[in-house]
């Protein structure tokens, strides 16, 4: 995953929502109500983030789904054991049937 896209997406969302509170904080009305302030902000914010962001969401996505991927494949050496693990279990359930049928 791409540590600049990440920082890139995560400092536009808190400009999105920075700029409009510190726009709504130079009236008054939401100087004295300023959870009304906090409220339209997170509104405007999440609105601009929908529209404006979306190229980059989506490559911090494409970034969090490549590295899930990477930790879900199994390395050269994991899929040896699981391949000795198979193996030996068929040896002894091959040596399990031989015996019963002696």
């Amino acid at each position: 995953m791409k540590t600049r896209s990440v920082v890139l997406y995560s400092v536009l969302r808190l400009l999105a929502f920075l700029v409009p509170l510190g726009i709504m904080l130079l009236f008054p009305i939401f100087r004295e109500m300023y959870w009304i302030a906090l409220i339209f902000a997170a509104l405007i914010g999440v609105s601009l983030s929908i529209i404006f962001l979306r190229r980059p969401l989506d490559d911090v996505a494409s970034g969090l789904a490549a590295r899930r991927e990477q930790r879900t494949q199994k390395t050269d050496a994991e899929k040896d054991a699981d391949l000795e693990d198979a193996a030996n279990a068929a040896l002894r359930h091959e040596d399990a049937d031989g015996d019963a049928a002696r």
